[in-house]
């Protein structure tokens, strides 16, 4: 046979372009580019993880759940080992923790904050750009379909609640903290999708194409239709207002689209398998952590009941949640997340063997707990206990967790402020407990350096107070006398009258007031002498039990009770940390103030340090 050579090779403006050659390179591409990303972030969090293992609060709970030991595992203190940070070491933390607080800026409305629409505005842009570059897209389209597949590995790795990223990145970054860039991954998916689907369509009605009947087309618009279905119900108003079904119609769904999507292309299966990976891990860790236990339903009003889930005494940080579900009819279905009140036994001004969870009825679900709690409570006392005692109800629960936490360590810094709204007070006061004993009961024996501590609640009337006020006596009284400056102060926003206020030593009644998150933490960083608010005050610095409207004295200036002022107390420069924990409009005030106070003083004040506790779906 003669030899013709070597065959000619077509110039490369004139060769086909091969959409299943060249579109998994693309994919390869993003892929690269965001798990580089994560990257960065897991070497960032490197410094957080060491401290957290370093104060024994790393990977607390996070494998075994709630637990209990049979004598209760109790931290010895070793003395009082106070560290006072060196001068470079406090402009050092005072220069990071100021270029950290820039990005906290939020507007209203918004649900992310300068550093959060920055990470999502560069993820959209670099699923765009990995969708358009170097094609003809309408010509061929599946690149946008191969960008869609590439990322549903990150939907489930930043969407399931023991996500293997939160273990690794430590305390105080769990699925609440991350679910953000699940859900704005997941609108990329869908942009993604309907490019691609939209652009199949028109080419089939071009060439006069059907549009369903082959298999191919037909799952290929089932897989588009149970994707719209499913961000259509994953929108704010519809997840908060009808959670159960939007959790429902977002399990079956997505189940639904796996399957349609494997028919539509045999593309779709190596991406399918990490997502399955992630949400297996899931599951088998919450398998884990289930407990079902004995509790009692305590209903303080008709407005909050504490649940007391017995036989727990470690296993959980302060400041974490469990999702909790009671053996009550139908309710048996649901499961709610509800904020751990008190710090575990090792770290607690009040040890226990019990989790305390407060339930404020302010829906559905918790208004049946609290009735049911109440006509329990009625039942035990007219048939066993006498018509003078109160019983409290017993129930069984299954709880499941913990989860979330704070993401910054309170006892690093020199100053603390702590901010809630209404029950988010379960979260600062969890962070208190946990506090105050470290500083004081355990002799600081981790090198906490916190000196001053103020506590800022607001409520809508006074006898909101008396839903936590003996855990905050138990806490003030801890505090007297030790090296840590507790302020209370609570602002009563509504009109009505102070009757029966308990009495909580060094706390501050505020009479129709609601301060702005700003004009606490100014003050604060001025010091107690600069915490002069307008309003009627009452100052609880007397022994007495309860303090009325008819029994208070004016003295002239707005206070009714006259009451001393703390010490001024000198700061090291050893930082602030916030916590915010309430209403959507209260921790974008926090983030905010501490934005601003962090750009404008945070190297004077050796940084200042947020956490945020969104009580909100």
């Amino acid at each position: 046979m003669s030899d013709f050579g070597a065959p000619p090779v077509i110039p490369v403006e004139l060769q086909q372009y091969n959409s299943y050659v060249e579109d998994p390179k693309w994919q390869a591409k993003f892929s690269y580019i965001w798990a580089g990303i994560v990257a960065a972030a897991i070497l960032a969090s490197v410094p957080h993880v060491v401290q957290s293992f370093l104060n024994r609060r790393l990977f607390r709970g996070m494998i075994t759940g709630v637990v209990e030991h049979a004598t209760g595992k109790h931290y010895q203190s070793t003395g009082t080992n106070d560290i006072v940070p060196t001068h470079t070491k406090r402009r050092i933390s005072g220069v990071v923790q100021t270029l950290a607080s820039t990005v906290l800026w939020t507007l209203p409305g918004v649900e992310l904050n300068l550093g959060q629409m920055l990470l999502v505005g560069g993820y959209l842009a670099l699923v765009i750009a990995c969708i358009t570059m170097n094609i003809d897209l309408v010509t061929y389209p599946n690149r946008a379909g191969f960008i869609a597949l590439a990322q549903l590995p990150i939907v489930f790795l930043f969407g399931t609640k023991n996500s293997v990223l939160s273990l690794i990145l430590g305390p105080g970054n769990g699925y609440e903290r991350l679910n953000y860039i699940h859900r704005w991954s997941g609108r990329g998916l869908f942009v993604a999708s309907t490019i691609h689907g939209a652009l199949w369509i028109q080419n089939h009605l071009v060439w006069g194409l059907p549009i369903i009947g082959q298999q191919k087309e037909t799952s290929g618009v089932a897989a588009l239709g149970v994707l719209c279905a499913l961000i259509l119900t994953s929108f704010r108003p519809l997840r908060r207002w009808f959670y159960q079904s939007f959790f429902i119609v977002h399990v079956l769904g997505y189940v639904a689209f796996f399957i349609t999507i494997c028919y539509h292309t045999t593309y779709a299966s190596p991406w399918i398998f990490p997502p399955l990976a992630f949400y297996g891990f899931d599951m088998l860790l919450r398998l884990f952590r289930y407990r079902i236990k004995d509790a009692t339903l305590v209903p303080v009003d008709r407005n909050m009941t504490l649940i007391h889930v017995h036989n727990c005494n470690d296993g959980w940080l302060a400041g974490q949640h469990v999702r909790l579900r009671v053996f009550i009819g139908a309710r048996v279905f649901e499961s709610h997340p509800l904020t751990i009140l008190n710090a575990p036994p090792a770290s607690s001004c009040m040890p226990s063997n019990t989790i305390t969870l407060a339930a404020r009825a302010v829906g559905d679900w918790t208004r049946a707990i609290n009735a049911y709690a109440l006509a329990e409570q009625e039942r035990l006392r007219s048939e066993k206990r006498g018509e003078g005692e109160v019983a409290d109800a017993p129930i069984q629960v299954m709880i499941d967790g913990p989860y979330g936490g704070c993401s910054i360590d309170l006892g690093q810094h020199e100053s603390v402020l702590l901010v809630a709204g209404g029950s988010g007070a379960a979260f600062t006061l969890g962070m208190l407990d946990d506090l105050v004993a470290r500083c004081t009961r355990l002799g600081r024996a981790s090198g906490e350096r916190t000196r001053r501590i103020e506590f800022a609640w607001c409520v809508r009337s006074y006898g909101a107070v008396g839903w936590f006020a003996p855990r905050l006596a138990e806490l003030a009284h801890a505090c007297a006398g030790s090296s840590v400056d507790l302020h209370v102060s609570v602002y009563v926003t509504a009109a009505c009258a102070a009757e029966g206020v308990p009495f909580v030593r060094n706390m501050e009644i505020v009479a129709v007031e609601r301060p702005g998150v700003m004009r606490l933490l100014r003050e604060f960083v001025a010091g107690p002498m600069g915490r002069h608010g307008a309003g009627q005050k009452m100052a609880m610095d007397t022994d007495v039990e309860s303090v009325s409207a008819e029994s208070l004295s004016d003295d002239g200036c707005g206070r009714l009770v006259p009451g001393s002022e703390p010490p001024v107390w000198v700061g090291l420069g050893g930082g602030v940390g916030v916590c915010a924990a309430g209403p959507e409009s209260m921790t974008r005030e926090a983030k905010n103030a501490v934005a601003w106070i962090g750009l404008t003083r945070g190297v004077e004040l050796g940084g200042v340090a947020l956490h945020t506790e969104l009580f909100a779906m």
